[in-house]
């Protein structure tokens, strides 16, 4: 694997209505929803490792701890920076800040694990194969 601390990932959306607390339904105000800065924030380290996985790897996320700083109203576009700080073994550590034109946002730690991809959708046919036939 070529997954070394320091690779840096970044990711952006603009805040719209249906992108907003009100509209996910994680609250009642019109500003940028908790559920799209986490969503942001993973695609920052996503992005992070585009060109430095293994052939017929990919990532799925295991942990957001995510800290929810300010709002962020519409019109105005909120960025995440994802830097890779910690790998053990396929676990992908990355301290990842988000910031809109004026302030930071919010911050977090997010943990990535490497996987077979098509192992791993074959499991999930496996688990939803097993519910079908106990329905």
């Amino acid at each position: 694997m070529k997954l070394k601390p320091g690779l840096m990932g970044e990711a952006s959306m603009t805040v719209q209505v249906g992108n907003t607390a009100a509209e996910v339904g994680s609250g009642s105000v019109p500003v940028f929803s908790t559920p799209m800065l986490v969503a942001i924030m993973e695609n920052a380290a996503i992005n992070a490792l585009k060109e430095h996985l293994p052939e017929g790897s990919t990532t799925v996320g295991g942990r957001i701890e995510c800290r929810h700083l300010a709002p962020t109203p519409i019109g105005m576009t909120v960025t995440a920076r994802a830097q890779l700080v910690e790998v053990v073994k396929n676990k992908l550590v990355f301290k990842i800040e988000a910031y809109d034109e004026l302030e930071k946002v919010g911050e977090a730690e997010h943990d990535r694990f490497v996987i077979d991809h098509q192992g791993f959708l074959k499991q999930n046919m496996e688990k939803k194969k097993k519910w079908e036939d106990a329905m």
